[in-house]
């Protein structure tokens, strides 16, 4: 059955992933969320839609929570996660992540969609339309990208480690928050990227092509398929301080293993944990 889920997962997302395709940077509404770097467009609406049909026609019993379908705001992603638990079977979906990019015809707009069972992650894709990359895992089953099994990367000290993060939309505390970390990790690492997309982020994590990920004040739709691809790809997750995943968990470490406690007591010294 974990083989049905994921390849019903995957043909939605490349469904999905053609409209994204299709109309990367010529979205005719671009609305404001929260702020003038959270935002919505017609197209993650026909997105969800399109994922949404496909879902339900496969398995009509089973409950979806979906990035547009959930006010705006920290706290209303919260409401609505905590609501949707109770579901035995629960897909998580992000139509576009990545929305800022795909207004701006920047390339890094990913479709990411999980399946949790009783709370547990059992199964998620993230797909990458404009590179047609296909990162897949189920629960116990490993990691892949487009068929071929990945791992996460084999660094061992910050140092020569590249890592990832983000911009937060909440420009009043959670940025600040992110940037303390950025500024106390770029002396220590090789490098920091920030793609604009989480779920990318976490993809490249479980393919090494990343060493490690973290963000403040992220959403389940955003890390939920990702959280399962790094741990399968046999990477760790966790939440800033280091407690162990779950569909709750909103300020993010994803790594490869090796540098991951590094990466927490660095943010742990800067106050950057966001908790």
């Amino acid at each position: 059955m974990h083989d049905r889920f994921t390849s019903v997962a995957e043909a939605a997302a490349r469904e999905a992933g053609h409209l994204i395709r299709d109309r990367i940077g010529r979205a005719r509404e671009v609305g404001e969320k929260t702020s003038n770097v959270d935002l919505v467009t017609e197209v993650d609406k026909q997105s969800e839609a399109v994922i949404r049909t496909e879902l339900l026609a496969a398995f009509p019993e089973h409950k979806i929570l979906g990035e547009e379908g959930v006010a705006p705001g920290s706290a209303a992603s919260a409401e609505a996660l905590a609501k949707a638990l109770s579901a035995e079977y629960l897909w998580i979906v992000d139509p576009i992540d990545g929305t800022t990019n795909f207004v701006h015809g920047f390339p890094g707009c990913t479709v990411s969609i999980a399946l949790a069972h009783r709370g547990e992650v059992i199964a998620g894709v993230i797909y990458d339309p404009l590179r047609d990359e296909m990162f897949s895992a189920r629960r116990g089953g490993g990691a892949y990208m487009n068929g071929e099994p990945i791992h996460v990367s084999e660094e061992e000290t910050l140092s020569v480690s590249l890592l990832a993060t983000g911009f937060p939309g909440d420009r009043e505390w959670a940025r600040e928050v992110n940037l303390r970390g950025m500024a106390a990790l770029t002396p220590v690492c090789r490098n920091i990227r920030a793609a604009g997309s989480a779920a990318l982020h976490m993809a490249y994590v479980a393919c090494g092509r990343l060493s490690g990920f973290w963000e403040i004040d992220l959403n389940a739709w955003d890390l939920a398929a990702g959280s399962l691809l790094v741990q399968e790809a046999g990477g760790r997750v966790t939440d800033t301080e280091g407690n162990e995943y779950n569909l709750e968990v909103r300020h993010i470490a994803a790594t490869n293993g090796h540098i991951h406690n590094q990466l927490i007591r660095v943010l742990e010294q800067a106050d950057a944990t966001g908790l």
